[in-house]
């Protein structure tokens, strides 16, 4: 089946073609072919993963040569090995139920065929981006990914706020793409090949190889909306919402980790300078991202800031080099769970709500919505790290690793813990608790089955899959053939000292929410607030930020290049042209065309020219 693997993204592939391409005939089953396709896809992983247990440790990196792609530089091909199938499972897994959710969620959607066929596109753009064994190949499935995003951020385009939502998605990206596609010219030119079984890792850092690293973190910023490129992603909320699931948990966001974890030659020996920005971005991200959520009102902005924070703790967790791998990759797959069912669980309560995503006109939900009310506290005790659920195991580990590697990132990281206990709180109280608030044509209801069966499996993940990964090591040793093992295997520890003021900080940050949202009333209009709290609403002034260092200097240049095309450039060239037009419009008028004329002009010519030579031969 290893040889096969190609067929993973051939399904969903295959399934974006023909409902593109046939259009509306396939109207009334295209939305079953596109779940057909993504469950095909996954049964290829799942047969691929036990097949490649089945090979000793060192036999664990299978290469599938395809064809030919660029004559003497790069072949096409696919590398199964632990850490891309690893993808490829969440990837699909994941991706799937995403798929059987939306059936419910899109049932109304005269446009579900072709959102089907987004949706299909984008899991085939994601298994290339990890399935790829050189960086052309996961080059081309990056930009699948981009263009998928783009139509699937923009799916409701009648509506100018996803529109340009869409585009600043697509602009944003192309800055980290940018940095992706010289760091391959770089690795290219250096090293004389693209492939990743044939880099070997750096033995000491030099300015190539450091460009190289910085140039491959700005491309994972991009993606993975990290600082200074996350604007992006809130915007991208505009979306319908199995979108933002499919974008923020088991797919785009997660590429710019895969590509740090698979680039792992050019960021090691450990505390080179390409590794420590990709921690301290990391840090500055998880941090940004969760104060960003405490004060959005809107549920999927809300989540979307704190997937903005837990891509931060991966990135944080892959800048710590083999110890950080496992708990990086490990929270970046308990993740893919939690947060799609959070994500998920947000659109159920906006299918019972008439689509609101305004919190301040939920509250006391839990009652009419109990699968969506049990499902998304899992999740919400899952991503707080609530002891034994898969968070704790998984960002505990990566909190840990970075309190013994980098102290001052690591005790970063707990605060940000701390923020995430208050945000998710804040959102389960103003969402579940107190008193109803929404408006009178709104009658809350619970999903169809179609919708709560994902959010019952995504649950269940979210509640053990951390301790299996992270006890005994399972997820380091499975990948330790692909990203390298630490000299000393990490353990975790139930009451290590950051875990314990991990814990005690999550707990403050929580009993902040009750005493806010949940014990005292919440006002049905947001309140003015502080500064502080302005500063987290409007996303860190990251916009303005941009606006100002960017668009206005680019709106002055360009408004100077057009002065000086039309002043200067047309001007030269049009005065030229309308000197030329002048005298030629003078000159003609000497043509009278009336022999006479030419008669006398000839006289006095001769006059003239005959008193010259007498006046000439009396001198």
């Amino acid at each position: 089946m290893i040889g096969l693997s190609w067929l993973m993204i051939a399904f969903p592939l295959v399934g974006a073609f023909v409902l593109l391409v046939f259009g509306r005939f396939t109207n009334r089953w295209g939305h079953l072919l596109g779940v057909a396709m993504s469950l095909a896809s996954f049964a290829v992983a799942v047969l691929a993963f036990f097949e490649l247990v089945g090979f000793g440790e060192e036999q664990r990196r299978r290469a599938v040569h395809l064809y030919e792609f660029i004559p003497g530089m790069v072949d096409m091909g696919l590398l199964i090995d632990p850490l891309s199938i690893s993808f490829a499972l969440l990837i699909t897994g994941v991706g799937s139920l995403i798929h059987i959710y939306s059936i419910g969620y899109m049932s109304h959607d005269e446009h579900r065929r072709r959102f089907f066929a987004y949706l299909n596109l984008f899991v085939a753009a994601m298994l290339l981006l990890v399935l790829a064994d050189n960086y052309v190949g996961l080059f081309i499935g990056w930009e699948g990914v981009g263009l998928a995003s783009y139509l699937l951020i923009g799916f409701w385009q009648f509506k100018p706020s996803a529109a340009v939502a869409a585009k600043k998605a697509f602009v944003v990206n192309r800055v980290g793409d940018f940095g992706l596609l010289v760091g391959m010219f770089l690795i290219w030119t250096t090293f004389g090949t693209l492939a990743f079984g044939e880099l070997q890792p750096i033995t000491s850092e030099n300015p190539t190889t450091l460009a190289i690293g910085l140039l491959l973190l700005l491309g994972a910023c991009g993606k993975s909306a990290q600082l200074p490129l996350q604007s992006w992603l809130l915007d991208a909320m505009e979306g319908p919402t199995p979108v933002s699931a499919l974008i923020h948990a088991a797919t785009m966001v997660t590429a710019g980790v895969y590509l740090v974890v698979r680039s792992g030659a050019f960021f090691f020996p450990e505390g080179s300078g390409a590794a420590l920005a990709v921690a301290i971005v990391g840090a500055a991200t998880l941090l940004a991202g969760a104060i960003i959520g405490c004060a959005k009102d809107d549920i999927k902005k809300g989540l979307a800031g704190s997937t903005m924070s837990q891509i931060g703790y991966m990135m944080l967790g892959a800048g710590l080099g083999p110890a950080g791998y496992a708990f990086a990759i490990g929270h970046l797959i308990t993740h893919g769970f939690f947060k799609a069912d959070l994500f998920l669980g947000a659109g159920s309560v906006m299918h019972g709500m008439n689509d609101e995503v305004d919190m301040r006109k939920y509250g006391g939900l839990r009652k009419l919505m109990p699968i969506t009310f049990a499902t998304f506290f899992i999740g919400y005790l899952a991503i707080i790290g609530f002891p034994l659920l898969s968070g704790y195991f998984t960002k505990d580990g990566i909190i840990e690793t970075a309190v013994h590697h980098q102290p001052i990132l690591g005790w970063l990281a707990v605060l940000g813990a701390g923020i995430t206990g208050f945000y998710m709180s804040r959102m389960v109280f103003m969402t579940f608790f107190g008193q109803k608030r929404w408006a009178d044509d709104a009658h809350p209801h619970e999903s169809p089955s179609v919708m709560t069966i994902p959010l019952m499996i995504l649950s269940l993940g979210a509640l053990g899959l951390g301790a299996y990964l992270v006890l005994s090591n399972r997820l380091l040793l499975f990948l330790a053939p692909a990203v390298g093992r630490p000299e000393e295997l990490p353990a975790f520890h139930f009451t290590s000292t950051p875990g314990l003021a991990t814990l005690a900080l999550v707990a403050v940050g929580a009993a902040f929410a009750w005493m806010r949202y949940g014990r005292a009333e919440v006002p049905s209009v947001q309140p003015r607030g502080s500064f502080l709290t302005t500063f987290a609403r409007r996303d860190l002034y990251g916009d303005a930020l941009n606006e100002s260092l960017f668009m206005r200097p680019g709106q002055w240049l360009t408004r100077l290049a057009v002065y000086f095309d039309n002043r200067g450039i047309d001007g030269i060239v049009n005065g030229l042209a309308a000197g030329i037009g002048g005298s030629s419009g003078r000159l003609r008028r000497i043509q009278t065309g009336f022999a006479r004329t030419y008669a006398l002009s000839i006289l006095i010519g001769a006059a003239l020219l005959t008193g010259a030579l007498l006046l000439v031969g009396n001198i």
